[in-house]
This record gives structure tokens, sequence and C-alpha cells, in this order.
């Protein structure tokens, strides 16, 4: 596009002579004849340049000049002199001319000056769009920015730095730290003052800082010294990230999820969590119901430790791994003689879980002889050993699991309806995985450390196939046939990225319907690429080779979705 170009001067001749020989350079020109019209072609059009005569009918070139500025325009003026004298050359320079040109105009002057005066704007040009660049972005991040110069001196400070150190512009711009009214214990002078002195970056982590009176504030201070080209030292640049939240939700994290097992942030496993926590202490049977691999055993331990029974025994017993005599015996024990094979007196599961918990798991598989007696025993917590007499007094809790609908086995007659009832005092549903999808990202990120550590490993994460499969798939063998599919993963992956290739010969039938992220909903993609960054540790290339996607995607899912390093 051509560069456009205004002359004013009040002589015909003068804008004759301009117009040709600079439109035959290829250049836009538009005349003016005196301060009111060049005013309005001004105001209609971004000129790339301006010469103004500085002698006019009316308003002179100075007074054009001086309007132009106080407009803001970033365009370069160049006067137009008959007879300059060194007070008017002085006077239109030190207006912000860029130069002068004296009639009567030659043309190789002339396209010097114009070739000299648009290179000049192309680089106030550039330099403005730097500096906007810079406000943009100094203004936008989220992380405190401070800079100071190479005597300490504050020179510039960003809205979250003010925000976080709870400060004023007014008060901080041109003092030292040591002067700046901080309400804060100043534990972030310490890394200034020594990349100030051994011109080194240095980085101070969770700082508690109380600048802020009404909560324990804490953040990471990180300090690197600004170098010119040539080395020289001109200052420092403070970043400071707040950590406060990112503390207070681990914190949180750790008292509601202490056991990291039971993994998990959906609705249904926060009221899980909760109903643990409120029945810890309540010294009643719970029912624990649920498709097989959903976690019920992992529930049953987070019962008993979070219960005063933590200290005693937790006894397990499956109830279908074992025939009705064995069962009874493993339940009750026996005494020597009490049947063939009894060569010797055995305690039973319950007399060892006394004082603590006893799980019995399968309760649905038990013959109703078993059940008949096992009722009796909840009830009155006393018992004999096969081939005894003598009854037994234990104080135990009892928790039981199962996978089968005991109340159509109640209308089957094969369960008991009062056992059925007092095992059920309260119950405990676990969902099923495929109902709690967006937990996935959570307990798959949970098994990836746990058999990184296992098989001593640097698997980063799964690919973007891998993740759309694991969304489509209904995991019929829920939470432990994912924990199955991930190890068989972590023995066949010798990259940082487990693939489809690296899954079970079963997955092969399930076909993707995308190599995309964007076979997930919205929540889920963002969720994943979120987990992909963290596990790339906010490298956006290695995150989106994890994802399977481009770096230029990642960046454009980034915005969509708001996502940055703060977030983690």
């Amino acid at each position: 596009m051509a560069e456009k170009i205004l002359v004013v001067d009040d002589e015909e001749s003068i804008r004759y002579t301009f117009d040709i020989f600079l439109s035959e350079e290829g250049y836009e020109v538009a005349t003016a004849e005196h301060y009111d019209q060049a005013m309005n072609h001004i105001i209609s059009t971004d000129f790339d340049l301006i010469f103004v005569d500085i002698i006019m009918e009316g308003k002179s070139g100075i007074d054009l000049l001086k309007n132009i500025f106080s407009m803001g325009l970033n365009v370069p003026v160049v006067i137009i002199t008959g007879a300059p004298s060194i007070d008017t050359a002085t006077e239109a320079l030190r207006k912000g001319a860029f130069d002068y040109i004296i009639k009567p105009i030659h043309q190789d002057t002339l396209l010097r000056t114009v070739r000299m005066a648009l290179m000049h704007k192309s680089l106030i040009d550039e330099k403005e769009k730097c500096r906007l660049n810079f406000e943009s972005i100094f203004r936008s991040v989220k992380e405190g920015i401070i800079t100071f110069d190479r005597g300490m001196g504050l020179t510039e400070i960003n809205e979250s730095a003010l925000a976080i150190c709870c400060l004023r512009r007014e008060e901080v711009l041109g003092n030292t730290p040591r002067t700046i009214p901080y309400s804060c214990q100043r534990k972030c002078l310490e890394p200034l003052q020594k990349s100030f002195d051994n011109r080194q970056p240095h980085q101070s982590t969770y700082i508690e800082c109380y600048s802020d009176p009404d909560m324990n504030q804490v953040v990471t201070i990180a300090t690197t010294p600004l170098l010119e080209a040539n080395g020289e030292f001109t200052g420092i640049v403070m970043l400071i990230h707040d950590e406060t939240q990112l503390m207070q939700l681990k914190r949180s994290l750790e008292e509601q999820n202490h056991d990291t097992r039971l993994v998990g942030k959906c609705e249904s496993m926060r009221k899980l969590r909760d109903m643990i926590r409120n029945l810890a202490d309540i010294q009643t049977t719970v029912l624990v119901t649920g498709e097989s691999g959903t976690g019920k055993e992992l529930v049953v331990e987070e019962l008993h430790n979070a219960s005063e029974r933590r200290n005693k025994p937790l006894v397990k017993v499956n109830c279908a791994a074992l025939s009705e005599e064995l069962l009874e015996s493993e339940l009750f024990g026996h005494v020597k003689g009490a049947f063939t094979g009894a060569i010797k007196d055995k305690i039973g599961r319950f007399q060892r879980a006394d004082g603590g918990t006893l799980f019995l798991d399968e309760i649905g598989d038990i013959s109703l002889r078993m059940q008949a007696r096992l009722l009796r025993v909840i009830e009155t917590m006393e018992f004999e050993r096969v081939g005894d007499s003598t009854p037994v007094k234990v104080d135990v809790r009892i928790v039981t699991a199962t996978n089968k609908n005991l109340r159509n086995l109640v209308t089957e007659n094969k369960f008991r309806e009062d056992l059925y009832y007092r095992l059920k005092v309260v119950e405990i549903q676990l969902p099923p995985l495929r109902e709690r999808k967006d937990d996935l990202y959570l307990i798959t990120n949970h098994f990836l450390e746990k058999y990184n550590r296992k098989f001593n490993k640097q698997v980063k994460g799964i690919s973007s196939d891998t993740w759309s499969l694991f969304f489509d798939y209904q995991w019929p063998g829920n939470v432990r046939e994912l924990e199955n599919t991930l190890e068989h993963a972590f023995v066949c992956c010798h990259d940082e990225v487990i693939t489809m290739a690296h899954l079970p010969a079963d997955f092969k039938k399930y076909q993707v319907k995308s190599t995309r992220t964007e076979g997930m909903s919205e929540d889920q993609e963002s969720k994943a690429i979120h987990q992909a960054l963290q596990n790339a540790r906010w490298n956006k290339s290695k995150a989106a080779d994890l994802l399977g996607i481009s770096r230029r995607t990642i960046y454009r899912k980034m915005e969509k979705y708001g996502l940055s390093s703060m977030d983690s």
C-alpha cells in the first residue's frame, strides 16, 4: 500500500510540484491550501508524512504543527520555508518538526527527505507497537511485575503487584524498596538485594508476606537482572506469584481427601467423603454397594482409618471365596477335633477383629444358614466357635459390601429380609466410573504417579487418541479395570507418552471417533489440556505432543479456556 503524504502550502505551484514529484514515485498525495483545509484532511485520513508551509494566510504552519502533536498523531512533519532563519528552524524543530526543506524545491532533495522521514516513522511505529504490546502484557498478566532501575528506584509496577502488595501507584514510583510503605515483613527484599549485588537471578518460594491482614498470604518471588546487549546492568525485574489460593486449595484437599487412593472431585465423590466423615465414629453397621471395581474396599479402609478404631485391626473376609463350612470356621473359629482336619484350635475373624472393624465382602453370596447365624452374632456380638459351646463376646464394627442387588435377592427368597435391614442401617452407594468420567483425569494421573514410582519410569501422560478412547469406553470393570489397563500400558511403554499401541488387545475393537481432543466436551477438553500442561510443567510444545495436537492449537485452546500456570 502506497504511503500517504499531505502537502500544505498556500502557493499552488508548490503544491503542484510536490504532487508531480511524489506521485511519480508511487506515493499517494493530498494537498491543502490553508490550515482549515489541512485539518479536514488530517481528521479524515491517516497520513504517513505531512509537509507544511511555515507561513500561510490565517494560522501558520507552526500552529498546524502544534495542533498535530496535541492530537497525539504519530506522523513526521517537515516544514517548508522560503527564507529560513536560525530562529525559525529552531522553533520548528523544537515544536516537534522532523526536518525542514527550503524553496525552491529540488526533486532529489525532496525525495531524500521523504525517504528519511518515512524511515523515521517506520522506526517510531515499530517502537510504539512494542510499547503497546509490552503495556498490554504488563497489565494483563496475573503475576505481579515490578521493575527497578540501576539505583534500585522503582520504575514501574503493574496492577497485579499493586493488589498483591496492597499498595497505591503514587506511593511507590520513584521510591526505593526500603522507603516504600509496605505493610508486610519485606521478605521479598532478600532476593531483590541478592540480584543487585551479584547480577544473578534469584528465587524465594512460599514466602508468608502478610501484606493483607485478613489472610495468610503466600507468594513466590523471582528476581532477574536487566542487561543491555553489551551486558551493561540497567536494573532488576521482580515477578511475584501469589500462591495463597493454591496453598489453601492444597490444605482443603488434604483435609477432605487424606487417603489419596479415594480419588475424585465430582459431586457423588464429595458426598461419599462427607458420609464417611459423618459415619467415622458412629458405631453402626454399614452396607457398601456398587459394581465390581468401583472401590468398595477402599471405602471400608477409609471408614476404618477415619474412626476411633483405627489403631485396632481391620479384618477382611471374602465370603464368596469360601464354602459354607470353611466360612463358618473362618468367621467364628473352631476347636481341635471339631471336624476332620481340625488338628488344633483356631481363632476366627470375629475374634481377631475385636475392638476393630470386620469387613465382610460379597455378603450376598453366603448361604441362608450362615445368614441366620450371622444375624444373631451381629445383634448380640456373641458367638461360639465350631465344636465348642462356650460363648465368646467381642466388640466389632461390621461393614459389608456386595455388587448384587440384595433387595432383589430378598424378593427371590435368597437373602433374609431381617438380615438385609440389619446390614443396611446405612448404605453407601459407589457410582460406576462411566457416571463420573470427569474424574478420569484425576484417577488416571493418580495411577500414572503410582506406576512411575513402581516401574521407575517417567511417563508424562497419555495421547489424545487414548484420552478419546477412555472417554468413549464404558469401563464395565470400573476403576479396577482402568488401573489394570494403565499397569499393562506401563509394562509395554518405553516412551514418555502412553499411546493406543500400549493398551491391552481387547481395546483394539474400540475405534476412536476423533484423534483430537474435540471428541470430548468443552469441560473435558479443558481439563485434558490443563492436565497435559501440568504434566509438561507448562511447556506448551511438550503438552501439545502429549495431546497429539499442534503447538498453535494448544495456544488457541489455552486462550479459549483461559488456562495459565496460575491455575496449577
